[in-house]
């Protein structure tokens, strides 16, 4: 027995008997015009079959990511239904989305280009916006996340740090197939004070380039498990 509680832009979430969640991968991704964009805060395609390759990629990153000591809220995997049984972490606030950006390329480009080259690199940079389609998923400091007692300033430290070793892990798993990794997005929750890594780590969460050309999902995808 399960019952719908959130309809979200690429997955629903279920509640379990047992306490857990169920997350169920969509086909969706986000977008604008057709075309994918990881930093955009609307859907804006379908592309058949992500949903599953999404799946395929979070658990091999989760099983990864837990080897290197990480906590997550990952249990185990459903591919023939594109489920994933989670644990009950609560997400910070109403939805937080933690970027971390390895490129000046997307929405940090277009915000900071008189300040820096269109490729430059970052040393991990880390940023947070809320999730908040109406106003543009506004970007918010760690000051600001205490003062509206959304995170604590040990939480994003751990957030931060968190965030930077998934996606040198990240990072290294594409290298190692000939690609680069640009920028990724996380999400992150809480069960009592512990942080745990929630959602999901999949082609459409980030951006990869091969050649100095952009990846698409499915195509990250392919090439990443060929």
């Amino acid at each position: 027995m399960k019952n719908l509680v959130y309809t979200g832009k690429t997955k629903n979430v279920y509640a379990l008997d047992n306490g857990n969640y169920e997350l169920k991968f969509k086909d969706d991704c986000t977008g604008k015009d057709g075309v994918f964009d990881p930093g955009e805060n609307s859907v804006g395609l379908t592309i058949e079959g992500v949903g599953k390759v999404n799946l395929e990629m979070s658990v091999y990153f989760f099983e990864l990511i837990k080897k290197a000591g990480i906590k997550t809220h990952y249990v185990s995997a459903d591919m023939d239904n594109v489920t994933m049984e989670v644990l009950p972490a609560k997400p910070f606030g109403k939805g937080l989305e933690v970027i971390c950006r390895k490129k000046a390329v997307g929405s940090f480009y277009r915000r900071y280009n008189q300040y820096i080259e269109e490729g430059a690199d970052l040393p991990n940079y880390v940023e947070m916006t809320f999730k908040n389609d109406a106003l543009g998923d506004p970007l918010v400091t760690a000051d600001g996340l205490n003062v509206l007692g959304v995170m604590s300033l040990k939480q994003y430290d751990a957030v931060k740090e968190m965030t930077q070793k998934i996606t040198d892990i990240v990072d290294a798993e594409m290298q190692k197939r000939g690609m680069a990794l640009y920028d990724i997005k996380f999400e992150f929750g809480y069960v009592g004070d512990e942080v745990f890594l929630i959602d999901e780590i999949a082609s459409g969460n980030m951006r990869v380039y091969k050649d100095g050309q952009y990846v698409d999902p499915m195509e990250l995808s392919r090439l990443f498990f060929a």
